[in-house]
């Protein structure tokens, strides 16, 4: 029974003790401050309030750079896309291109009869480039330059001592470009230093 009465007892002691401190407040320890040492701290939030400034002024100026290059990036995108377009388009009239000028080539210059379909055909050819060159399609016909790996194609090397080594000596196909790009290398016969 002297367990029993020791626990009502304690009970009784907190229940004073809590009747006692119910309204006030917590009492938290207030250390005083010399002015130099509040100073002080204050000079730290001052530091610590810019560097979060312009911590957040970087971020602002990167995700502005962030959106100018994804404004250009989508800009260039878009040109190309205009510019290139028709490259697919221009590959399928290349062989027509081909035809017209085999046909001009292989065709008998001296017979009267055919003189008129001659003509004919290089009127269209004519019109033909002309037509493709508004919209970009550019002539590769490097026939007497130096060979550019870029543009042409070497298909076969001939020994030469009339011009100097890599000159193209003869084009078997012309190449052609769309705005810059290359669409078809022209096929040629570069020359080669003679034995």
């Amino acid at each position: 029974m002297s367990e029993q009465t020791n626990t009502e007892q304690q009970k009784d002691v907190v229940e004073e003790v809590l009747e006692s401190t119910e309204g006030q407040e917590p009492q938290t320890e207030q250390v005083e401050l010399s002015p130099e040492e509040e100073i002080a701290g204050l000079y730290a939030e001052l530091e610590a309030a810019k560097q979060t400034i312009k911590d957040q002024q970087d971020s602002v100026l990167r995700a502005a750079a962030d959106v100018e290059n994804m404004r250009r990036r989508a800009a260039q995108d878009v040109e190309k896309a205009q510019k290139f377009a028709l490259e697919k388009f221009a590959n399928e009239l290349l062989p027509v291109l081909d035809n017209l000028e085999r046909a001009i080539e292989f065709s008998d210059k001296e017979n009267d009869t055919l003189k008129p379909v001659l003509e004919g055909i290089e009127m269209t050819l004519k019109s033909f480039t002309d037509a493709v060159a508004k919209f970009g399609v550019e002539l590769v016909n490097p026939q007497g330059e130096a060979f550019n790996p870029e543009l042409h194609q070497a298909m076969a090397m001939q020994p030469s001592n009339d011009v100097t080594p890599n000159t193209v000596l003869a084009v078997m196909q012309k190449g052609y470009t769309l705005n810059g790009r290359l669409l078809r290398p022209a096929m040629v016969m570069v020359s080669k230093a003679a034995e």
